[in-house]
């Protein structure tokens, strides 16, 4: 052989030996694009798995048949004697809700703890002497219950003069107003055990991100320039479709997104609390019993809500007894048995990794309702999926989507169908789908 043509074959030699190094290189080292997906912290994770909440409004506007704190109530006249916080926690467990969250001051100022910054506050109304506590007592109520507690501490402050965000009116008094907010979410979050979730509703126009990192490093956060949840951007219970988690930092202003900034390609995880009324108004009235909702609205509201990825907080609304009125906690109850009815027991359910995952369904039951779960905490992957069932062998499409994310919801209907099997197909995801549950029931 000549020279040439031994370098020649050396050369095809080392030819090949490259591609085989090819042929392995995308199995072992090329990059998974899933890696770059913005993924849950494991408080935000654990906050998805709680689906649903208690609201629990209460304030001087329940003493004035208004949304909105007009000032003029004395506190002599406030005084909800029959208060019972364990009463509270009892129906957030009927109605099936895994946390609460109380408004322990609302946009007029006024403060249900003995805050030592204004007297504006419980200590100066006559229940229990001016010695009670109510968030203390709900604190309390919820630490024998294992039920997590959240705070909603407004940011806007009436009888100090403060606009929404927590801006003075008079700018001369900002500086001061700013040490006294900061002086009241340090009492709430240092004094009441460990809160799992901090409200600042109409967000806030200056920092407290050092008092959240000393005092409450495991909350999720609404709204403000340290949020982790999102508002999805209405009062209804409902997040729009897909209600994708992730969004675009920097689009807007930190803590001012709503579910309509979600974006599957986005870069930060921001998931959606879907804050709704169990009657028409956040707080107790005189005249609007009547806009109790229905089960069948309260059931609606729960799919287009859990049911679309979000977490649903669903407000209560307290009498000037301090209770939550009979028909309320009768509703909540029923709305929880409704739940757990549907959803408590599923007909059959699987787990799987990857773009198809299989459900044998035992005894040809009729379905009317899929639920899919992803693993969030790798990352919202799924793009687009369908899920085919076998019927008399043949296979039809029952349901369609993009996201999934914590969960998703299908119902099928009108007709109900008694499969032999399930078949989930993704048909777009970013790297491997991983699929937590596959479910599927049938008409209670």
């Amino acid at each position: 052989m000549s020279v040439v043509r031994r370098r020649r074959a050396r050369g095809a030699s080392l030819s090949a030996a490259a591609l085989a190094l090819l042929a392995a290189w995308p199995a072992c080292a090329r990059p998974d694009p899933a890696d770059s997906l913005p993924k849950p912290t494991p408080a935000q994770a654990a906050w998805h798995d709680l689906e649903v909440g208690m609201f629990i409004h209460l304030a001087p506007q329940t003493w004035q048949d208004s949304e909105t704190d007009t000032l003029k109530t004395p506190l002599a006249d406030i005084n909800p004697a029959k208060l019972d916080t364990d009463q509270w926690v009892r129906v957030a467990r009927s109605m099936g809700a895994r946390y609460i969250v109380f408004v322990a001051k609302h946009e007029g100022g006024f403060c249900w703890w003995p805050t030592a910054t204004t007297e504006h506050c419980v200590r100066s109304i006559p229940w229990r002497g001016g010695k009670g506590d109510v968030l203390g007592d709900l604190a309390a109520s919820c630490r024998r219950a294992s039920m997590p507690l959240g705070v909603y501490v407004s940011p806007q402050d009436r009888i100090h003069g403060v606009g929404v965000g927590g801006r003075a009116t008079d700018p001369a008094r900002q500086a001061d107003y700013e040490r006294l907010f900061r002086a009241q979410l340090g009492e709430v979050l240092s004094n009441y055990g460990p809160m799992m979730e901090v409200w600042f509703d109409g967000s806030l126009v200056f920092d407290v991100g050092d008092i959240l990192a000393a005092h409450a490093p495991n909350a999720v956060v609404f709204q403000g320039p340290q949020a982790s949840i999102r508002w999805v951007g209405n009062e209804d219970g409902i997040a729009p479709y897909p209600a994708w988690n992730a969004v675009r930092f920097g689009a807007k202003k930190w803590g001012d997104y709503t579910a309509a900034d979600g974006d599957p390609a986005g870069d930060r995880w921001l998931p959606n609390e879907c804050d709704a009324r169990i009657r028409a108004t956040w707080f107790w009235r005189t005249d609007n019993a009547h806009t109790l909702k229905t089960v069948p609205q309260l059931m609606e509201m729960y799919e287009q809500s859990v049911g679309r990825g979000a977490v649903l907080l669903l407000n209560h609304t307290p009498d000037r007894t301090g209770l939550i009125p009979e028909a309320d906690a009768r509703r909540a109850a029923e709305f929880g048995e409704a739940v757990a009815r549907e959803y408590g027991a599923a007909i059959a359910e699987t787990s799987g990794r990857g773009r198809r995952v299989a459900l044998e369904v035992p005894g040809g039951r009729a379905i009317d309702r899929v639920v899919i779960m992803e693993d969030i905490r790798e990352g919202e992957r799924v793009r687009a999926y369908r899920v085919e069932a076998e019927v008399d062998s043949r296979w039809i499409v029952v349901a369609r989507g993009s996201a999934i994310g914590h969960k998703k919801i299908d119902r099928v209907e009108p007709m109900r169908v008694r499969p032999e099997r399930l078949i989930l197909v993704i048909e777009d995801s970013v790297g491997d789908p991983m699929i937590r549950r596959l479910a599927v029931f049938g008409p209670p």
